[in-house]
């Protein structure tokens, strides 16, 4: 999945007339972008959440006949977060009925379209898969407004926001403060146990689950490279890093 129903507000005013998703970086798309890097993983099928601009995406996609891929979008009337607009699209990884239906235990990925990096999806699913993880998030060593803990065992153990107090799950405890790179390996049964409605964020549940002993786990990427496109400076230089080839495109 693709999160990109966001109003992109961070990146006015390169968003005054489009969706995030199809801001241009060297004549590509944030989302075509995105959708080569899952698609140069033996990704084939997608669904796209999206909101602001939503017809744009739509028309697209069918401009460039979705890619070649199986792409779903999601549209949502109001703004459901990142929880929200993955319980919304439930059907498409378990069927019409999240409850009853016998779905497979196949991991899929979940992708922020305003990320750009190099991490190794296929290495991540693989570690998701022989942790037997619930969730696993792509994390790094770096500073940002909102941290995720983890205990020894890269277990989510709490979070904190700026120099705010952390909230623990299960008690106090020794933990590492790590920045969530909005690249996530999520096994289909977590869709049955969100029981959250309307717009909330996916940490939501990530945080009660792990209180209750479920493996929401850490997947160390610092050695991979990484940006936040949130910003028309961060676009400016990931678009510098390419041409560079900081990164390859």
């Amino acid at each position: 999945m693709i999160l990109a129903a966001g109003l992109g507000t961070r990146l006015r005013p390169l968003t005054d007339d489009r969706p995030k998703a199809l801001v241009e970086i060297n004549g590509r798309t944030l989302l075509e972008i995105t959708l080569s890097r899952l698609r140069s993983f033996g990704v084939r099928e997608v669904i796209i959440n999206v909101h602001h601009f939503a017809d744009l995406i739509v028309e697209y996609l069918k401009t460039n006949d979705n890619f070649g891929m199986r792409i779903e979008v999601s549209r949502e009337e109001a703004l459901l977060d990142t929880g929200g607009g993955l319980k919304k699209a439930a059907h498409f990884f378990v069927g019409d009925s999240v409850k009853d239906s016998v779905h497979s235990e196949e991991p899929f990925i979940v992708h922020n379209v305003d990320v750009l990096s190099t991490i190794d999806l296929r290495r991540m699913v693989q570690f998701h898969i022989e942790n037997q993880a619930l969730a696993t998030l792509a994390v790094q060593d770096r500073k940002t407004s909102r941290y995720l803990l983890f205990d020894d065992r890269l277990q989510l153990c709490g979070r904190r926001s700026g120099d705010d107090q952390p909230e623990f799950v299960g008690g106090r405890q020794q933990a590492h403060a790590l920045a969530f790179s909005g690249i996530h390996v999520i096994s289909p049964r977590l869709l049955t146990m969100m029981n959250e409605d309307g717009a909330f964020s996916i940490v939501t549940p990530y945080i009660r689950l792990a209180a209750q002993g479920e493996k929401i786990l850490a997947f160390r990427a610092n050695e991979y490279y990484w940006r936040d496109l949130g910003s028309p400076e961060n676009v400016a230089q990931a678009a510098q890093d390419l041409r560079q080839k900081v990164i390859a495109q």
